[in-house]
């Protein structure tokens, strides 16, 4: 008997062996070692996080700063502060004055622009005093050209054939190369260098810090992702995790929480620019690197078939969905630019699908112009005017479990439409009794149109107006250029 099994164990090994090994196919073949932490937690099936650049947070572009508004934040509801990199920027090869925070020279130090390693402190403490989790942005693709693994671990980076450490490379051949002169790549080939990082991660969780929003994850080997989730699972078994990519296997296999709907933007910016007569043209990528399927042109309807491309590809975990953050307002334009006036719109179809909503911060004041990257630029907070907006939204989400996150909350299901119409997009949110029905004309004209069926049949109260609203079957719709509806069930 041990001879047969010794032999089922070794044809089992060949025909491993000889599977397809493109990337492709790589990304559903790797080994499960251990037991991976569930990707959802309780207390994230309704969170919503904020963006902060700390830069251009304030005047003085600190951490105390950051603290002092965190009450504002919290009365708001958010419930997670994801901060841009904080550690110190490389000198060498510097972009502009400040440099980009992405270029770090030491994983486990403060920028002292920011303050200092008990500002920090202070600031994670005030957070956790008041219920709301920290997480980091990390930067685990790339160094600066001052950290100390370039002369003490030269093996630990990428090096072309004369030996030379190289900058990062797009992997997208027919896209521009990127423009990341200030950054040194790392080797994830070496295992001490896996090691070294892991161990960074590891110093912040200690102290306390809840995760790490982690730029570039998708340049990153998912192999490596297990391994470093399951380490730090050890330390705290909630550690949230959020890869900038919309790679699969991150979530699937690397233990990923969640990661960019980049694509779900894509189609938004593909209508908010047709909208304006603006050419559709693809966006720069030479400074972002990011991932997600390039939509050029974009309908109503096409988020169903984005949905449904989705959930083929993606079994654990969800996205985070926003209309900006840093690198869409600085890059690409701010929402006013892309999604024109629409941005209102698209920001309620955000916070009601079915993943966890992104605030950049000065989005609820308004922001208008595109912060700079690597010199000082500081946000126009001015009288908050959309604050009441996304704290309105914010609540709503929370009250109603149909729109939690993930696997909390329901499935959007789409409600069609007559006359072919595909400017308005409707959808049902529905669990355990509680039922949510949202209406978003995303075109700038108005629209006359109705609704097939009775799936929305029912009397509910509208999200903005208060007002009590009685749908029947084949409902007639009218509704204004750019205007939204958000109905619960009563």
């Amino acid at each position: 008997m041990k001879n047969i099994f010794l032999l089922l164990i070794t044809i089992l090994a060949g025909i491993t062996a000889c599977k397809n090994t493109t990337e492709e196919s790589m990304e559903q073949q790797i080994p499960v070692v251990g037991e991976i932490q569930p990707t959802h937690y309780e207390w994230s099936k309704n969170a919503v996080i904020y963006e902060v650049n700390t830069r251009q947070y304030s005047k003085d572009g600190n951490f105390d700063a950051v603290t002092a508004d965190l009450p504002r934040l919290n009365k708001m509801g958010i419930d997670i502060v994801w901060l841009m990199p904080i550690f110190p920027i490389s000198e060498k090869n510097r972009k502009e004055g400040l440099g980009s925070p992405y270029a770090v020279t030491d994983y486990r130090a403060i920028n002292p622009e920011f303050g200092t390693m008990v500002d920090f402190d202070e600031l994670l403490a005030k957070a956790h005093e008041l219920g709301m989790k920290v997480i980091l942005d990390w930067v685990p693709n790339h160094t600066g050209w001052d950290h100390a693994w370039l002369t003490e671990h030269p093996e630990y980076y990428t090096k072309d054939e004369a030996g030379n450490v190289i900058i990062p490379q797009n992997p997208n051949k027919d896209e521009a190369p990127w423009d990341w002169t200030d950054v040194a790549d790392l080797n994830y080939d070496n295992e001490d260098m896996r090691d070294s990082m892991i161990n960074m991660f590891k110093f912040w969780v200690e102290k306390g810090v809840d995760g790490f929003r982690c730029d570039v994850a998708h340049q990153v080997p998912t192999d490596f992702w297990r391994t470093c989730i399951q380490e730090l699972y050890k330390v705290n078994p909630s550690t949230y995790m959020l890869s900038e990519g919309e790679v699969p296997s991150q979530r699937n296999e690397g233990g990923f929480v969640s990661d960019y709907a980049w694509s779900f933007k894509n189609y938004m910016n593909a209508i908010g620019e047709a909208a304006q007569e603006k050419e559709i043209v693809e966006k720069d990528k030479s400074q972002t690197g990011h991932t997600g399927e390039t939509i050029k042109e974009a309908k109503a309807s096409d988020f169903n078939e984005y949905l449904k491309k989705d959930r083929e590809r993606f079994q654990k975990g969800y996205h985070m969905y926003f209309t900006t953050n840093h690198d869409e307002n600085t890059w690409d334009g701010t929402v006013f630019e892309r999604l024109g006036d629409g941005h209102l719109t698209f920001a309620v179809m955000v916070f009601t699908f079915d993943g966890m909503p992104l605030i950049y911060n000065g989005q609820e004041a308004g922001l208008d112009k595109r912060l700079k990257f690597f010199t000082k630029d500081e946000i126009n907070w001015g009288t908050y005017k959309f604050q009441d907006f996304y704290t309105k939204l914010i609540q709503f989400k929370k009250d109603n479990p149909a729109l939690w996150n993930g696997t909390y909350g329901a499935e959007p299901v789409y409600v069609p439409t007559a006359d072919a119409n595909d400017e308005v997009y409707a959808y049902i949110r529905e669990k355990d009794g509680n039922k949510v029905f949202v209406v978003l004309n995303l075109s700038d004209k108005a629209i006359t149109t109705s609704l097939p069926g009775d799936a929305y049949a029912g009397v509910y109260t509208e999200l903005f107006s208060g007002e009590t609203t009685t749908f029947e079957a084949d409902e007639r719709l009218v509704m204004k250029a750019w205007e939204y509806k958000v109905y619960s069930l009563k």
